[in-house]
């Protein structure tokens, strides 16, 4: 808690830093007072200064605004994800000439779901609220029900709804199951935020292109990534270099383009996907450790309308569950084994099945035998999940850049591209998001070229601190539920008698009444909305309504009908073959 509260001090204080620009246009506006004077003194000094401003201008090329004159700041934007598209819209509507240079030949409906936290939300309401009424039309809300970590081996099966006290300490009879619950909607509520929540990858990519489209209809440009930039130095802009072997002239060039980012490898010196003999490494990023196995099954439990996600920790992993709307639920099943098992696809540069070790093998039985002696909520959610639809990734982070910017220049990196994190607490697409807004918000102000490089430089120093602090909690949430969790001790039965057992145990209350609540208080305190009053309230109970509805219609066709299998990746688009012109 020591180290939230110094965090929290130091975001403050670095919040509070405002620098000051100078503006040319009340430099203008003063020769022209001066100019009017009758005085012939008054007059000469007048013309000096009109002179100084007119050289100035000339060298300091004029960037306006809707309601500032200037020239529109051009900016490319290398990569088309969450982030990319997010930093394209929040420029678009400040008039900035934005184009975005995509990898992938054409869009389609590919990719899972991906978890909105509230301070995510925040923004995405803030910089548009079409987008956000749009979002919300698509969304599942999560964080209004019932999610927290679950006795993985205790459970009794029935995925019933009890609370979380230590009544079982002293009556064998008191349920277990439930280990602590997370704050999310009381922190929601704390701030007036709506609700975190899921929403399909495919769904928010569509409504994020339309948005930019309608601003700038030819705004992406697909099958033509970035592969390099040179900068021109200052106030003279960034040549852009594309697969195609094009070259393009930008004021700005944003490298949103992923954790295995072409644009960071120019940046560090750094060669793109490269890794170390033992897979250890990789363009720079650590392995952390873990891999994960992802499925998706529409599968009604006794709690599917009670509870938002459930992690269910045990000796070694933990299993997580979430509803991810129309009767879906999502897991994944963490595993502290070597890089490179390759049990899976890992739908991260579009393997298949094929390309694995054993492709015949049943992935859901493995996941199964690896759980040997759970509760049975984790085999009757795996038990209705296509063995075809599992897929694996290996999970690789960074540590914070401390000692490097993230800009160069006039090039600046932004999302997994220089901060990619642990998915335990959802904040990857989130810290995106609140990078876009900030960047934009940054280079909104910055009046002329040559203050660029200057406002770039201004951008990393406002979100290092706070992007650091969420990379170390996501990374530290999946240490200390692998290394530092086990089965709870309790005086009734011998599932936990380990050291780890007995800590887990003692770490129950300062989770439930200081670092969980500290944790969400902290992530939910970026908020750029302000208190949205009565809205998060409004909007759950409207969805409450559509919700159920969607389910019920899903359970009924899954009885008639059968599991399907899910559709493409659930970490990551797959690469598709490059159309260059």
């Amino acid at each position: 808690m020591r180290f939230i509260s110094s965090c929290l001090a130091i975001i403050g204080a670095a919040s509070a830093f405002q620098p000051s620009f100078v503006s040319q246009s009340s430099l203008v506006n003063n020769r022209n007072v001066f100019s009017t004077k009758a005085n012939s003194s008054r007059q000469n000094v007048a013309l000096k200064m009109s002179d100084a401003v007119t050289e100035e201008i000339s060298e300091d090329e004029l960037l306006g605004l809707p309601a500032r004159p200037g020239r529109p700041l051009k900016v490319a934007i290398a990569g088309g994800g969450v982030g990319g598209l997010t930093a394209a819209l929040c420029m678009l509507k400040k008039g900035f000439d934005v184009t975005v240079y995509e990898k992938t030949a054409a869009f389609a409906r590919f990719g899972g779901p991906i978890q909105f936290a509230s301070n995510a939300l925040s923004v995405l309401k803030e910089v548009d609220e079409s987008l956000f009424t749009r979002v919300m039309d698509k969304f599942t809300f999560t964080g209004t029900r019932a999610c927290g970590i679950k006795d993985g081996l205790r459970a009794d099966g029935s995925f019933r709804m009890t609370g979380d006290s230590l009544a079982y300490l002293f009556d064998p009879k008191a349920p277990a199951d439930w280990f602590v619950k997370f704050p999310l909607k009381e922190c929601a509520d704390l701030f007036g935020l709506p609700y975190t929540g899921v929403i399909d990858r495919p769904d928010l990519q569509e409504i994020l292109i339309d948005e930019c489209r309608k601003i700038k209809p030819d705004f992406i440009q697909n099958g033509n990534p970035v592969e390099g930039y040179v900068n021109l130095g200052k106030g003279n802009g960034v040549t852009v270099k594309l697969a195609s072997g094009d070259e393009v002239k930008a004021d700005v060039l944003v490298g949103s383009d992923g954790i295995w980012s072409s644009v960071r490898a120019e940046m560090y010196n750094e060669e793109v996907k490269k890794s170390s003999a033992d897979l250890l490494r990789r363009q720079g990023c650590t392995y952390s450790g873990y891999t994960v196995f992802a499925g998706e099954t529409t599968f009604k439990t006794a709690d599917y309308y009670q509870t938002g996600y459930k992690v269910y920790i045990g000796p070694k992993r933990y299993f997580v569950t979430s509803d991810v709307g129309d009767g879906r639920i999502q897991w994944y099943a963490f595993f502290a084994l070597p890089p490179g098992s390759k049990r899976a696809p890992s739908g991260w540069g579009g393997s298949e099945r094929d390309n694995q070790a054993d492709p015949e093998e049943n992935l859901v039985e493995y996941i199964k035998s690896l759980h040997e002696g759970w509760t049975s909520e984790v085999f009757d959610v795996l038990d209705a999940t296509p063995p075809e639809s599992v897929e694996q990734r290996d999970l690789y982070d960074r540590f914070p850049e401390l000692l490097r910017s993230w800009a160069d220049g006039n090039t600046v990196l932004m999302g997994d591209a220089v901060h990619p994190m642990m998915p335990n607490l959802g904040q990857g697409g989130c810290q995106a998001i609140e990078d876009a807004y900030v960047l934009t918000e940054t280079l909104a102000n910055t009046k002329t070229t040559q203050k660029i490089e200057q406002s770039l430089q201004e951008f990393y120093r406002k979100r290092i601190v706070r992007v650091s602090i969420v990379q170390f909690l996501s990374r530290l949430a999946s240490d200390l539920i692998i290394n530092a969790f086990d089965t709870p001790w309790s005086p009734h039965d011998d599932l936990g008698k380990t050291w780890k057992s007995y800590l887990t145990f003692f770490w129950k209350p300062l989770l439930q009444y200081v670092i969980f609540p500290g944790q969400f208080a902290y992530l939910y305190s970026y908020h750029p909305t302000g208190n949205m009053g009565d809205l998060p309230s409004e909007l759950e109970k409207k969805w409450k309504v559509e919700h159920f509805k969607t389910a019920e219609e899903a359970f009924e066709r899954v009885a008639v009908e059968g599991q399907s299998v899910a559709g493409a990746s659930f970490f990551q688009k797959a690469e598709t073959e490059k159309v260059l012109s």
